[in-house]
């Protein structure tokens, strides 16, 4: 945990809470940054971990591995969390630790003990059986709750109670009508409840906004945690650092420097059997109105007036705010060849499993620049990456501008780096240029260091009351309505995907809307992850 007092920073590592000790209550603040003159919330109450739809896939691989991950780094501790499951599967509580067990796996740091954790971990774990529409479920899980709570001598109303709802959203609203009914805090002596809800939220405008009126009406905002697991990676959480804490980086990230942007999402495998589900979303939906956009804002947003949750938000608002909506012939859809042989899709089905989009920003900033977002499935290899192009330098006496210009690459999965490409002089005799890079690789240079996994990040920020990297509604109204009206117009066909070969970069069509706007690839030049 970073605490800043007066001017200096302190890195504190989270000790174990000893019982009947003045450390037994950590203080928990929504400013990450905690200064000494700000008010200190105490929360000693203890956490109740309902994971709502335990039975399902999302809460088997990502849900419960990122609890055992923070109970095993003490973020969790044993006396003060219990995790209850709640799904609709009649199973025991040994059954749903036995299909739980095998996604648990060690860190790289952690293989010592890890048979002794894993055994700890579930025996923290009860399992609820019930419906997500009625009462009796909801009761016995509230029942089962204040039974824990009751047992940790917890005085009633300073508990905290977090929902994770790894459910689909058509069953949100009776959710949370049932917890706000059955398993509510009974007072308010310091302690909370709180909601996590899974993109995605809604599949436009008004669908987005019937869902959050809904969930509006039974909790306040700052209850509400939308999460997006993108804003969890390491590569991503170091955006707001890389901006504003690097001197160079502040009078070069603008129009007058940059070409041009890419965020670029790829991946080597189709759909795999979820075909009839990936098709009543489509690639925009699923990857390019959420994850990429959330690293849009984060790449194009102003510098916040502090580290506040709230005040990084309204940067990302106002970025959003300023988007034009695409121009069809700055869009490129694909659908790669065999989609539609999946027993599931629809026939005839015209869903992009690839896209290609320029978004301009107007605003002083970037009034001019080109933001691609590129995001496949099926395609020739896997990356998530940010590409920054850099214009040609002005006066080339060394002829060098055939070679690539300049390109920040941050590389967000797989093999985690950041890298500046650009040119110098080829060792030997004559004076002649190459393309080289200066590389952050992660692996290399942090090995001693397990990066956490998203989920972990994010489900910890929801324990601290942390929302700097949650959605907010205003921000998600605002991100639909960017996308909504080219939604429309590919739900009813007036925009056609192009096949694409599985394996290929994707459309062609593609390629040539990148040249088009301004981008020049470099060709004869390869990043290769150095090895350790």
């Amino acid at each position: 945990m970073v605490h800043k007092i007066s001017d200096k920073w302190c890195l504190e590592k989270r000790a174990p809470v000893v019982k009947g000790s003045e450390a037994e209550a950590e203080p928990v603040v929504n400013d990450p940054v905690v200064k000494e003159s700000d008010p200190v919330v105490s929360e000693a109450g203890c956490l109740s971990i309902v994971v709502l739809g335990a039975s399902g896939d999302l809460a088997k691989k990502k849900t419960f591995p990122a609890l055992f991950n923070l109970y095993r780094q003490g973020f969790l501790q044993s006396h003060e969390v219990y995790i209850f499951g709640y799904a609709r599967t009649k199973i025991s509580d040994d059954d749903l630790r036995d299909r739980i067990r095998g996604y648990l796996t060690p860190s790289k740091n952690a293989a010592e003990g890890h048979a002794e954790d894993v055994s700890k971990f579930l025996q923290l774990i009860k399992y609820v059986c019930g419906a997500y529409d009625a009462a009796e479920g909801f009761q016995s899980l509230d029942k089962e709750i204040s039974e824990h709570e009751i047992s940790r001598k917890s005085i009633e109303g300073s508990s905290r109670r977090l929902f994770y709802l790894a459910l689909p959203p058509s069953v949100y609203p009776p959710v949370c009508k049932m917890i706000r009914t059955y398993c509510m805090n009974k007072s308010d002596l310091g302690g909370w409840t709180r909601i996590v809800v899974e993109k995605p939220f809604g599949r436009d405008l008004e669908s987005a906004e019937h869902l959050s009126n809904q969930i509006g009406e039974l909790f306040e905002e700052p209850q509400i945690y939308r999460i997006d697991h993108y804003l969890g990676k390491e590569l991503v959480q170091n955006l707001l650092v890389l901006r504003f804490a690097n001197r160079f980086f502040l009078p070069s990230w603008n129009r007058d420097n940059i070409s041009s942007v890419q965020i670029v999402f790829r991946e080597d495998f189709g759909t795999e059997g979820r075909g009839g589900y990936f098709d009543q979303y489509g690639i925009i939906r699923d990857i390019i109105q959420n994850h990429l956009l959330q690293v849009f804002c984060l790449v194009a947003m102003e510098k916040p007036i502090s580290l506040k949750p709230e005040h990084i938000r309204d940067e990302k608002v106002k970025v959003l705010q300023s988007v034009a909506q695409p121009k069809d012939e700055e869009v490129v859809l694909g659908q790669y060849e065999g989609y539609l042989d999946d027993p599931t899709v629809p026939d005839g089905s015209n869903t992009p499993t690839f896209a290609t989009m320029v978004l301009r920003i107007h605003n002083e900033r970037w009034e001019g620049v080109p933001f691609v977002l590129k995001a496949g499935k099926a395609l020739e290899s896997r990356k998530a990456e940010i590409r920054i192009q850099f214009k040609e330098v002005p006066g080339d006496i060394f002829k060098c501008q055939k070679q690539g210009r300049n390109e920040f690459v941050i590389r967000l999965q797989p093999s985690e780096a950041m890298y500046m490409k650009l040119t110098v002089k080829q060792p030997g005799l004559e004076m002649s240029t190459a393309q080289s890079e200066l590389d952050l690789s992660y692996g290399q240079r942090y090995q001693d260091v397990t990066i956490p996994e998203a989920y972990e990040r994010l489900i910890l920020d929801t324990i601290r009351g942390d929302q700097q990297h949650f959605v907010r509604r205003d921000e998600l109204k605002a991100a639909w309505e960017i996308f909504t009206p080219l939604l429309h117009r590919i739900d009813k066909g007036e925009l056609k995907s192009v096949p694409y070969k599985p394996g290929s970069r994707g459309p062609e069509e593609a390629d040539e809307l990148l040249k088009k706007v301004g981008y020049v690839q470099t060709h004869g030049y390869v990043w290769i992850p150095p090895t350790l």
